[in-house]
């Protein structure tokens, strides 16, 4: 970030807030989504959720009106997964969110805000309606990093440069994980592809030639 907290312009409380309703709360369930296929557990996913409009909350002011709020939002939630809990299958107890550094880079992230209320069993069935069960589990078994890719261009519809700024890392290498994640769902899903009766029109003599 390169402007300082003096330069940032302070709203009212009540300006804060019209405007956070209004431009963050539209995007809870594409989050929810989103924290559910990172952590593959539905209280997990609801904590990222919530950690993450509390952080979008605190710092609102650098959010820069007109832009894109979903991508601002993913960000936030991806790094806030990167920092916590992803660390968390090393920690028997849950994690202490009041002492995470958060994404800013600030000493002290308060619990200010309401993350606003919707209806986790919805969320969770809008997921599960989205893909099929095994495409679902496919996608669920491919290391973290590949996952998010397919979600974020296949599922949730970025760009590759707004990908590049969700997860910090080149539009080149946006472009090889991607291609990569996708050739690695396509070997898990080759066999529940057959055995719903595609590939099966001829012997296999003339397959490899129309895979490329």
């Amino acid at each position: 970030m390169s402007d300082s907290p003096e330069r940032v312009p302070k709203l009212s409380k009540e300006e804060k807030d019209r405007r956070f309703q209004a431009e963050l709360m539209p995007v809870l369930d594409s989050l929810y989504n989103f924290a559910f296929r990172l952590t593959l557990d539905e209280d997990d996913a609801n904590d990222l959720v919530q950690e993450t409009y509390l952080k979008a909350y605190r710092f609102f002011e650098y959010f820069e009106q007109g832009t894109n709020a979903k991508a601002w939002l993913f960000r936030i939630l991806k790094n806030s997964f990167i920092n916590d809990f992803r660390k968390k299958s090393k920690q028997p107890a849950k994690v202490d969110y009041s002492e995470i550094e958060g994404y800013y880079n600030t000493e002290d992230v308060e619990a200010d805000g309401d993350a606003g209320s919707t209806s986790s069993d919805m969320r969770q069935q809008s997921v599960r309606d989205l893909i099929g069960d095994e495409v679902a589990s496919a996608l669920n078994s491919l290391p973290v990093d590949f996952r998010t890719v397919i979600i974020l261009c296949d599922l949730e519809g970025f760009t590759y440069e707004e990908m590049a700024k969700v997860l910090d890392i080149p539009i080149g290498t946006v472009r090889s994980r991607l291609h990569r994640a996708r050739n690695f769902l396509k070997d898990k899903l080759e066999k529940y592809a057959k055995s719903m009766g595609y590939g099966n029109d001829t012997d296999g003599t003339d397959v490899e030639d129309d895979n490329e």
